[in-house]
Formats: C-alpha cells, sequence, structure tokens
C-alpha cells in the first residue's frame, strides 16, 4: 500500500515496490498538493492491485532514444530518413528535454516543450542554412511524430505506462500559396538558359512534376524515347531512384538496405557520400509520360552526352546518369541551384526556389485537367492526395467558379425549368447634343460662368497631365 506524507511545502507518495531484479525498493514521489498525491496513492494501489504497475526507472530521454534509433531505427528507416531523425534528436531534442527521464515525461511537460520548440532559434549546418528563426510549426510537427513513434515503443517495452505524445495539440500548420513562376515565365528561363544541364533539370521539373533528386538520379536505361515511342505518344520516364547525400554513419549503421550505387568520393575523408537510392515512398516510385518536344530534346541532350563520352574516352566516367557532370560523375542539386540562382538574376525573373518549378508544374497540370487529382498525383508521386488538397486549393476553387457555370449552361438554361429572368442591365443614358450656340450665347451673357468653366477645363487638364 501507498502512503502520503505531508512535508514544508509538499506531499510525498510513498511506496514500496519489486525491481527487475526482483528486489523490494522504497520509491518516494514529490507532488505540489494533497489532491495531487491522492491521485497518484490511488493510481499506483490501483496499478499494483491488477497487476499493470510498472517499477520506476531512471533511464533519460537521450539514453532512450539511443536505444530507439539502434533498434527500431536501423530497422525501419533509410539513410536518409536515418540522418533526418538523428539531426532533429541531436538539434532539438536531446539539448531540451534529453536529461529528462523517460516517466517524468507527461502530456503537460509535452505541451511546455512545444512552447520551447516555438521560441528555439533553427540550427545551420554546414550544407543547410536555417530558413527562419525559430523552429517552424512544420519541424514541430516532425519532431512530435518522432517522439509519438518513440515512446510507442516505450510502451511496448514497458519502461511507461502510457504514451503522452499520443493526443499532443500542435500548432496550426497553415499551407501558403506557393511563389511560383507562371508558363510566361518559364519559357522565358528557358529562352535565356545557357547551361545544358540546367536546362534538361528545369524541363524535366516542370513537364514531369519531378524533384531534384528524382531527376539527377535519373538512368538512361529508365528514359523510353524511341521512335515508336514517340510517335505513338507513349515516350515516357520511369522513376525508380534519387541521389542524394548521405552519412557515411547511416549507411554503416543501415548497410546497403535500399542504396544501388555508392559514389567513390574525390575526397576519401569525407564524412558523406552520394548515393544512388530508391525513393523514399512507393508511390515515388511511377511512369511519368513525357510531351514530344521533351522527347526530342532529350534525344539531342544523349547526342552531345555520347559525343562528349567519345572524346574524353577513358577519362569520362559513365554511371548512366541522364544528367551528369562534363566526366560523367553525379552532378549534386547545389550545382543546379547556382546556376539556377544565375539565370533568375540575368533573365530579372522573381525569386522562387528551383522546387517551385514542380509547384508550377502542379498548378499547370490542374489548370489543364479541371483539378482531376488522380491524374495530377500520378505524376507528383505524392503519397497522400491531401497534400494536393491542402497546398493547391486555390486552384480547385478556381475550377469549382467553372463547375456553376458548366451547371447554369447545362441545367438551369432551359426556359421552361423556373420563370426566373436575369436582371435587366440599366439602361445607359443618352448623352445629349450640346447647343454649341446656346452655350455661347450664355457665356457672353455671364463672364462670371465663362471663368469657372475656363479654370474648370485648366483643373482637369492638369490632372490628366500628373496621371
Amino acid at each position: 500500500m501507498a502512503s502520503i506524507i505531508k512535508r514544508k511545502k509538499a506531499y510525498s507518495v510513498v511506496y514500496n515496490y519489486i525491481d527487475e531484479n526482483g528486489e523490494t525498493k522504497q520509491k518516494w514521489e514529490t507532488w505540489h498538493t494533497h489532491k495531487e498525491a491522492l491521485k497518484r496513492k490511488a493510481e499506483v494501489e490501483n496499478q499494483q492491485n491488477n497487476g499493470t504497475f510498472l517499477p520506476p526507472n531512471n533511464q533519460k530521454v537521450s539514453d532512450f532514444l539511443y536505444d530507439f534509433v539502434s533498434t527500431y531505427g536501423e530497422k525501419k528507416w533509410g539513410v536518409s530518413m536515418y540522418d533526418s531523425q538523428n539531426a532533429l534528436i541531436a538539434n532539438y531534442i536531446n539539448p531540451i528535454i534529453g536529461d529528462l527521464e523517460v516517466q517524468s515525461i507527461t502530456p503537460r511537460v509535452v505541451d511546455k516543450y512545444i512552447q520551447t520548440l516555438q521560441k528555439t532559434p533553427c540550427v545551420s549546418t554546414k550544407t543547410r542554412k536555417a530558413r527562419s528563426e525559430f523552429v517552424s510549426n512544420q519541424t514541430i510537427e516532425k519532431i512530435i511524430k518522432l517522439l509519438r513513434c518513440a515512446f510507442k515503443q516505450a510502451v511496448r517495452w514497458e519502461l511507461i505506462g502510457k504514451n503522452p505524445f499520443e493526443n499532443t495539440v500542435l500548432p496550426k500548420t497553415e499551407y501558403k500559396k506557393r511563389d511560383i513562376w507562371d508558363a510566361d515565365m518559364i519559357r522565358k528561363a528557358l529562352d535565356e538558359c545557357t547551361d545544358s544541364k540546367l536546362y534538361i533539370a528545369m524541363n524535366l521539373a516542370f513537364a514531369c512534376s519531378l524533384r531534384m533528386g528524382e531527376i539527377l538520379g535519373l538512368t538512361r536505361d529508365n528514359v523510353h524515347i524511341t521512335d515508336e515511342n514517340i510517335a505513338a505518344d507513349n515516350a515516357y520516364i520511369f522513376i525508380d531512384k534519387e541521389l542524394t547525400r548521405a552519412s557515411k554513419q547511416a549507411i554503416e549503421m543501415l548497410g546497403q538496405k535500399d542504396i544501388y550505387h555508392i559514389f567513390v568520393p574525390l575526397m576519401p575523408n569525407t564524412s558523406t557520400r552520394i548515393i544512388l537510392k530508391k525513393p523514399k515512398t512507393d508511390s515515388s516510385i511511377r511512369k511519368v509520360w513525357l510531351p514530344k518536344t521533351l522527347a526530342y530534346i532529350l534525344r539531342e541532350w544523349k547526342k552531345s552526352q555520347d559525343e562528349l563520352r567519345g572524346f574524353l574516352g577513358e577519362e569520362y566516367q559513365d554511371f548512366n546518369l541522364v544528367i551528369a557532370l562534363p566526366n560523367g560523375r553525379p552532378c549534386e542539386n547545389r550545382i543546379i541551384e547556382k546556376e539556377f540562382s544565375l539565370l533568375k538574376q540575368r533573365a530579372g525573373l522573381p525569386n522562387v526556389v528551383f522546387h517551385s518549378l514542380r509547384h508550377s508544374s502542379t498548378t499547370y497540370k490542374l489548370k489543364l485537367n479541371h483539378g482531376d487529382l488522380k491524374a495530377t498525383q500520378g505524376d507528383t508521386g505524392h503519397a497522400e492526395i491531401d497534400m494536393i488538397t491542402k497546398v493547391y486549393a486555390h486552384i480547385l476553387d478556381e475550377d469549382r467558379k467553372i463547375n456553376a457555370q458548366k451547371f447554369e449552361s447545362a441545367f438551369y438554361a432551359n426556359p421552361d425549368l423556373r420563370n426566373v429572368k436575369a436582371p435587366q442591365e440599366p439602361e445607359q443614358p443618352q448623352t445629349q447634343a450640346v447647343d454649341l450656340a446656346a452655350l455661347i450665347e450664355q457665356l457672353q451673357k455671364s463672364p462670371e460662368l465663362a471663368s469657372t468653366l475656363a479654370a474648370l477645363i485648366s483643373g482637369q487638364n492638369q490632372a490628366k497631365s500628373s496621371n
């Protein structure tokens, strides 16, 4: 049985328990009010009586997450997920709650943790600069999702009885309208683009809705642009891999799961490697049909690459990549992004990121197909169709206006349906002809009227000149 002992400014709940070694131990828990102590006392006694009591455990959150990553993460995550989740743990979890005991994490602690995150400065890394001053709501959502999964395992491992992250109230994430280029802007950018790699990448991003990693990881064996394919409007590309950079640690910990190729680094002592890997979701593996013009562009691009490979001979490292450096080695996203930045400045175009071309593509396709979500999702490779409806709702709203217009012409246009008529347009007042003779006579009789009219005309002329 548990007991309550009153202290100076608090109350202690005292009870005995048997630890994992079979030894009897005593536990003192301090509570601020007598009501809280009574509630905890009843909870302990109830759990001990029905066999659900979990012995106290002093394991810290940081130690627990290390166990979680090494057991759960290594089985479930790919290398990109491994790196991103470890970055969240190192930057935003361990520094704030890493020293707390796992069993001390309650829903109230979680709420306070979220408040702290909202005031925590974003962490910049060597490869990525912080985009906002404080941790964004999107990042907080990712952190809580990670901790919810981790503490679910803590329940399975019988470290805690209930997951404190289960019903967390998250800050509202608002999906803002994307800043994108329209079709005319993209045409201008393509017309003024002088870098061949960027030119191909921009076409693939806009026409095929590809992500940067998918563009740079596209191999020639997945590009189907024969004469027969093009003539039958059946030219297509197949997306089944992406190019990315992963930490050497992630590759060593996870092995080569879902990794097709690891490129030998130019500098052997680097802590990261460029890899070709399976896309992050199964929905990203997809077939995307090509417009004929883009198919011909890709054929010309391959011809120029073949000529370069023949010229360089053994110096050319052929990895079968559609977009590669002049020596055949993989082209990283920073190279494309640098050229894209220069193009924006040179062409005088709005400042958007390269990834926005994918959003331009989605927007353009939704307009062309009048909001066909499934067809658009098939090209973009989004795992959830909700992602399209949230981000591109303004495009769908425009099509809903068109639906109303179509409904009017198809249904309500029947004159026998209802005796309702549209309001008549107000008649425009007819301009009366000016009697010049009478006007001149009036001006001669009234010099004041003449001066007033002259002043009025002068004021109007000045207003026009200022506009």
